[in-house]
């Protein structure tokens, strides 16, 4: 047996084996972005190949959590943000944020930054990750959670979420039991499984009635306020057939709405009734005040911290935490007046 394969493998036998400096391989290892995807993919091949791993701190020696956010915009990011450091606070862990890509996946070069930094773990407010993702977060022993995944959950990640699919269901309850019988819905992203569950809450409510699913009434939107004012000017904007009632899947966009409402002098909650779905701060606020859906967004936000904190302490968890909803009421809604139309 020779001497090199006695002694452990070093950042030179990598760099021999693969033609490259050892300074090129050091940025791979390191996660830097300045190194091509190709070069980047050859030297991970040789660095996994050898057994070759980066010495990393222990988890006693890591005193961050990251959050990956889209964009840091809102009330709704406020939030999270709120139940991440308050829980962070307990475990003696300060909060370090990115903004990032957008609201599915966030770019190519967030994960580097992450691996530079060695948090303790990584709560990501988007989507599931690709493969490639996944092996550069193991390998540097980083663990996640997804807050509200895009898609189904694997089993053996940490995610949390609300439920959404009894949201749009009580949702749409509580309209009809005011009398409403056309109500409009403005969805999430149909890419993202919140908004798909909200849906078809909203469905099963109107079935269970025995009222008829209108795909007319429906209208895609993207959790921005902006977005629920276009949707909502869409389904308002035909005197005889515009609903009595909307569903905003988010109270953000069911701020755009008041705004097409007021655009078409339509009066909250006597010419239009308004539900949305979070319970933001604001929503008590807004004139009137509006009827929403709760989502438990900082005790979610918590949890997810906690499930990183105890997987890194070897306690038993429960990978996959789906929090209940419930209907807060407010002044935006009233009972339909037949009547009066």
């Amino acid at each position: 047996m020779t001497a090199q394969t006695e002694r452990p493998i070093q950042l030179q036998d990598i760099a021999k084996q693969t033609g490259y400096s050892i300074a090129t391989v050091s940025k791979v290892l390191n996660g830097k972005s300045d190194v091509s995807d190709k070069t980047r993919s050859l030297i991970e091949h040789a660095l996994q190949r050898n057994g070759y791993a980066k010495r990393m701190p222990t988890t006693k020696n890591r005193k961050l959590i990251e959050v990956v956010f889209q964009n840091f915009e809102n009330i709704w990011s406020l939030e999270i943000l709120r139940g991440i450091i308050a829980e962070a606070r307990e475990h003696g862990l300060s909060v370090v944020t990115t903004e990032s890509g957008d609201r599915t996946h966030p770019d190519a070069t967030w994960i580097n930054g992450v691996i530079q930094r060695q948090p303790l773990g990584v709560v990501l407010i988007f989507s599931d990750l690709t493969q490639t993702e996944r092996d550069k977060l193991q390998s540097c022993h980083i663990d996640y959670a997804t807050f509200d995944p895009a898609g189904d959950p694997s089993p053996n990640n940490l995610s949390v979420q609300a439920d959404n699919w009894t949201g749009g269901l009580i949702a749409t309850r509580h309209l009809l039991d005011l009398g409403h019988t056309n109500i409009g819905i403005i969805t999430g992203p149909m890419t993202m499984m919140c908004a798909k569950a909200r849906l078809d809450g909203y469905k099963a409510a109107l079935e269970e009635r025995h009222i008829e699913f209108r795909s007319s009434n429906v209208r895609e939107g993207d959790f921005r306020t902006e977005g629920g004012y276009q949707q909502a000017l869409n389904l308002l904007h035909n005197e005889q057939t515009r609903p009595t009632a909307i569903f905003a899947s988010s109270d953000l966009m069911a701020m755009g709405v008041y705004e097409a409402a007021r655009t078409l002098r339509l009066r909250i909650p006597e010419d239009l009734s308004v539900i949305g779905f979070d319970d933001v701060q604001t929503s008590a606020f807004m004139g009137p005040s509006l009827t929403t859906v709760r989502q438990p967004l900082q005790e979610m936000a918590s949890a997810a911290v906690r499930l990183i904190v105890d997987k890194t302490s070897g306690k038993t968890i429960q990978n996959h935490m789906v929090f209940p909803t419930n209907i807060v009421q407010r002044n935006s809604t009233m009972r339909y007046d037949r009547t009066g139309k």
